[in-house]
């Protein structure tokens, strides 16, 4: 396995999930700024390569996780030397451009039998990774209330806006403080998270406000929804729907971000909402930015791929 973008958040976790994996030898790991230097991950030292030196030819599975709009072109040279990919970037996603109906939408537990038979898969972002396993029941169900608006207040560690330095996000500035950015509707996520919905049928509007919590990583989202119709067992549905998945807890209790980091999984809980006219429902659900949100889930998509058990050299 090979890692492209190995200097982020999210590459530098990839390669600390391929460098313990049991069935797989990290092949090599770029990243074009610090080529020469090198890091440990694990018992390993490994030197950063240019892409450009990169021998995409010996690797059967390829993570890359370079920027927005960079990513692309590694992608098709590393499948065209051979290799499948799982792409982190946005450049595939849907509402995003995409990559046209070979290369599905990595949300594992939505797509499982698409990534298996696969070459390219586009790996979910951070956010819509959390919001949409939360949805999922309910989408796939028709149960989301026609022309209703689902609501997403969430917040993540400062680690999901990216390793680049930026003042604002400095200790000083995030060390007990809390606030909301991407003011009206506005974050990039949005036309991935609306395409998905648009996909499986659903007619509602998505208001979606991020906010910067002041840890490292993790993310918790609380989702109002509109219902069509009660649900008389709320949690009774999810468990059903999830019953079967390795990396999805169903939980009667509040999520929250210490079950869930450094753990390739989700959190969710769901209740009922009172006092209100129209049924209802707010979900909550709590995943690891950089790993079910991002490093974690490529390699689940990745095993898949390659044709190894989905849940090998995963932190559950």
């Amino acid at each position: 396995m090979g890692v492209l973008g190995a200097s982020g958040y999210a590459g530098r976790e990839l390669c600390a999930l391929v460098a313990r994996h049991p069935g797989a030898e990290l092949m090599f790991a770029c990243a074009n700024e610090q080529r020469g230097a090198t890091a440990r991950f694990g018992n390993r030292s490994v030197t950063f390569l240019a892409p450009d030196d990169a021998p995409l030819d010996r690797a059967q599975l390829v993570f890359s996780a370079l920027p927005h709009g960079a990513s692309r072109r590694w992608v098709d040279a590393a499948h065209a030397a051979g290799a499948k990919v799982v792409d982190l970037s946005a450049d595939l996603r849907p509402g995003n451009g995409g990559g046209g109906s070979a290369v599905p939408y990595g949300l594992t537990e939505l797509a499982r039998e698409q990534v298996r038979a696969a070459s390219v898969v586009a790996n979910p972002g951070c956010y819509p990774t959390a919001v949409l396993l939360a949805l999922l029941p309910l989408l796939v169900r028709g149960l989301i209330a026609p022309g209703g608006c689902v609501t997403v207040v969430a917040a993540s560690g400062v680690t999901g806006a990216g390793i680049t330095p930026r003042q604002d996000l400095m200790f000083a500035e995030v060390s007990g403080d809390y606030r909301p950015y991407a003011l009206g509707n506005t974050h990039r996520h949005l036309a991935e998270m609306r395409a998905v919905m648009r996909a499986l049928d659903c007619d509602a509007d998505l208001v979606f406000t991020p906010h910067l919590l002041p840890v490292a990583r993790g993310i918790l989202a609380t989702i109002t929804v509109p219902l069509v119709e009660p649900l008389a067992e709320p949690l009774g549905l999810w468990r059903s729907h999830y019953a079967s998945e390795p990396f999805v807890e169903i939980t009667g209790d509040v999520p929250a971000l210490r079950d869930v980091v450094h753990r390739n999984v989700a959190r969710i809980t769901a209740h009922m909402a009172a006092g209100v006219r129209a049924p209802t429902v707010v979900v909550v659900a709590a995943i690891d930015n950089l790993v079910k949100g991002a490093a974690g889930q490529a390699v689940q998509n990745g095993n898949l791929l390659v044709g190894l058990d989905e849940a090998m050299g995963l932190p559950a």
